[in-house]
């Protein structure tokens, strides 16, 4: 019997499921950012170990400043080969980032009302692999009053999936794992570790990064975030 939710945040609760290259990549072609997908890629990854590498996400960055500052490292990146004209990468950085912070409102407001019905009914925590500011960014939507507490990889030195994160908000909840139901959009990082400790676990399942992951399957998957409250 669940008594207790620990959600995910990037990828579950802002954009149903799908992997945030596939909203990234869509926001290029939406502003018409002329590149490849494959170079849009390398630039994406190359973007998440900057970030990694160099700390410039700081704790009272909201979601929109950290769109801004890893967009100007993507399309940086790709000015510098040669692949994007260099005066229009600060605009064109601006503009996907504000695509991608609407996009993420967008799934904000769809999962704010199972917040509500779920956090009158349960305590809820949050466990992420993010830059240090996810409290910031769940003041921004309107979010953190839901949750008990959060679990940030950034902030605890723990990254999924390494089940330690989840064991942390297993504790936090004061609950067996048993009785913790564990939603997530990646079947790695989120639903086999939290499965690993014995939790009840739900996939929301979306675009991810690979074809592999997409021909993956799980006997508890949703595609819905408000399908949660048909589990619970």
């Amino acid at each position: 019997m669940t008594q207790g939710i620990i959600f995910d945040y990037g990828g579950t609760l802002d954009s149903r499921g799908v992997h945030w290259s596939e909203v990234i990549w869509a926001a290029y072609e939406r502003v018409g950012v002329k590149v490849s997908k494959s170079q849009f890629r390398e630039a994406y990854v190359y973007a998440e170990r900057e970030l990694a590498r160099v700390r410039h996400i700081l704790p009272d960055d909201d979601f929109l400043s950290l769109l801004q500052k890893k967009m100007r490292i993507e399309l940086s990146w790709l000015s510098a080969h040669g692949l994007l004209p260099a005066e229009h990468a600060e605009e064109m950085a601006l503009a996907v980032a504000a695509e991608c912070d609407a996009q993420a409102r967008a799934c904000i407001a769809e999962a704010l009302p199972v917040l509500e019905i779920l956090s009158a009914r349960y305590p809820l925590m949050l466990v992420s692999n993010f830059y240090g500011n996810v409290d910031s960014v769940l003041r921004g939507y309107g979010i953190r009053h839901f949750f008990k507490g959060i679990i940030e990889s950034a902030v605890v030195g723990v990254r999924k999936p390494n089940p330690t994160l989840f064991k942390l908000g297993v504790d936090a909840l004061e609950l067996a794992a048993a009785d913790v139901l564990v939603v997530g959009d990646s079947l790695k990082k989120d639903i086999l570790p939290a499965e690993s400790l014995g939790c009840q676990v739900l996939w929301l399942k979306g675009k991810g990064w690979t074809a592999d992951e997409d021909e993956q399957t799980h006997p508890r998957t949703i595609t819905r975030i408000e399908q949660v409250l048909e589990y619970v």
